[in-house]
């Protein structure tokens, strides 16, 4: 896959000798590897006058982070869906790919530390303006996947879970396409169980590698009058991928959510060929925190 960033644009509780927000470009390294260390990821940060907020400055922070930073990213992730155009722009500028995410995990958690620890320390912080809502975007109608990789007899899936220690071992299975990141980043004991689902295709690998295209986020069971697994992606993408027709489905549907709540918010998507088979066409470690609950400024 090639180096990853993550990337936030904003303004920041701290204010100026004008009285006016302080604004922050903040870039760290997506982690891709289980057994990665949080603590080696790559982190950069810049503040900028709101007078200079624009794509322009933004990609001349990016090409210093790229100057200083051990290899050139491949792609750039972002969550704040109102800076779209502005970070879209100064990363092709750049010439880096800009993908809006919700898999901005270890920014997130950087985020949620700064507001912590950092800006509370900074000459100008205004305590009024750290309390804000959560960033948080209206959900898509869910739609199902392409017809193109899916089964022509149909597709099956069983929820599963498996204990967090055994996930350490993930870097040593047979997976054709997948992400993961440090179990330390999610917090959770050797014992916990982490659930997760494992979807069976005769076309598994088609499937795994139109997933591996997209900005994996997490899965979510939806009650309703249709109940229904889905898969979210993008900033805002929903997928469809399992309908709950019966009793059984539903309440291993919500089991899986109160185990997912447990864990954390973290969970597991698994595809396989059929259920004899000892190799994963995909595997993807994910992790549900609210709507972006790390991201309030």
């Amino acid at each position: 896959m090639g180096t990853v960033w993550e990337l936030d644009f904003y303004s920041r509780p701290i204010l100026d000798e004008n009285n006016k927000k302080l604004w922050e470009v903040l870039i760290c390294e997506s982690p891709l590897d289980i057994k990665q260390n949080p603590d080696s990821l790559f982190k950069y940060s810049q503040f900028c006058s709101n007078k200079t907020v624009n794509s322009i400055w933004l990609r001349e922070a990016i090409e210093k982070a790229i100057a200083s930073a051990p290899s050139r990213p491949k792609k750039i992730r972002f969550f704040r869906r109102q800076m779209n155009n502005m970070i879209v722009k100064a990363c092709e500028d750049a010439g880096i790919t800009a993908n809006p995410s919700r898999r901005t995990y270890a920014l997130n958690q950087w985020i949620e530390q700064r507001m912590a620890d950092f800006y509370p320390q900074e000459p100008g912080y205004d305590p009024a303006a750290a309390i804000s809502s959560s960033v948080q975007y209206p959900a898509m109608n869910a739609i199902p996947l392409p017809d193109a990789v899916r089964g022509d007899k149909g597709d099956k899936w069983a929820f599963v879970s498996l204990e967090a220690s055994a996930l350490e071992e993930m870097d040593e299975w047979d997976v054709g396409f997948g992400e993961a990141f440090p179990l330390q980043m999610a917090r959770v004991s050797p014992e916990t169980r982490i659930p997760g689902l494992i979807f069976f295709s005769p076309r598994a690998l088609p499937l795994a590698g139109w997933m591996s295209g997209l900005e994996m986020g997490f899965l979510q069971f939806e009650s309703g009058t249709f109940p229904r697994v889905r898969l979210e992606t993008g900033a805002s993408d929903s997928w469809i991928l399992a309908n709950l027709t019966n009793p059984q489905t539903i309440a291993e549907a919500k089991g899986f959510e109160e185990a997912k709540k447990k864990a954390g918010g973290l969970h597991f998507l698994a595809i396989q060929s059929n259920p004899e088979s000892e190799s994963f066409a995909g595997f993807w470690l994910l992790l549900e925190k609210g709507s972006l609950t790390a991201a309030k400024i």
